[in-house]
């Protein structure tokens, strides 16, 4: 049920942007919701683990040309989206008990910083809000892929990313004990976040 994975992730789309060329100083790509989303683990008492998605994943990301760690990100996350395959799960985990989109339909990424470790390897830093409580979170990155046009003229990137949040830490507190001592949901909860983007055509400055 780690259906409080939202970090979202999300962030991952920026690392994808940033070390793609482009002619200009500032470049802005968009994250595909058809083609990313936000996929999270959770162990489940203890025993097992259950896997889950947010399949709605939207964002813009202004990547500085001529040095990345200026380049920034903005992503929100559609939190009814959440699917872990149980519908009777995914409706308590939109309950107040967990998420409750009622309240917070959405979770958002904003980007404070980004690093650039190895070729093909980033650190970005930002703050996670879930549930209305924001903590900084940081997402290794592994990308981005070369760029691609695609049949409609479209220039695409891609990358992933992974981090790992405590949700009691954003609120997301419910649980119940098991007879052993255990717990029925697991607090660490894994995140993994696959993005597409599609680069914008340049803003006119006339």
């Amino acid at each position: 049920m780690g259906h409080y994975l939202s970090r979202i992730a999300v962030t991952a789309g920026l690392a994808a942007a940033l070390s793609l060329p482009a002619g200009a100083a500032t470049s802005e790509w968009k994250i595909d919701p058809q083609h990313s989303s936000a996929q999270f683990s959770v162990r489940h008492m203890g025993i097992s683990t259950v896997r889950g998605a947010f399949s709605k994943v939207n964002g813009t990301i202004l990547l500085d040309d001529k040095d990345i760690t200026k380049s920034t990100v903005v992503v929100t996350i559609d939190v009814s989206t959440v699917d872990t395959r149980e519908p009777n799960r995914d409706n308590d985990l939109r309950s107040d008990k967990f998420f409750d989109v009622a309240h917070f339909p959405t979770m958002t990424f904003k980007s404070t910083k980004v690093e650039q470790l190895a070729p093909g390897k980033l650190k970005v830093t930002g703050d996670l809000t879930i549930r209305g409580t924001t903590k900084e979170v940081v997402l290794d990155v592994e990308g981005p892929t070369a760029p691609v046009k695609d049949p409609w003229g479209n220039v695409r990137a891609a990358a992933s990313a992974s981090s790992k949040i405590n949700r009691q830490d954003f609120g997301v507190k419910w649980n119940a004990t098991l007879d052993n001592g255990g717990v029925v949901v697991g607090d660490d909860v894994n995140i993994t976040i696959d993005a597409e983007m599609t680069k914008q055509a340049a803003k006119s400055t006339n």
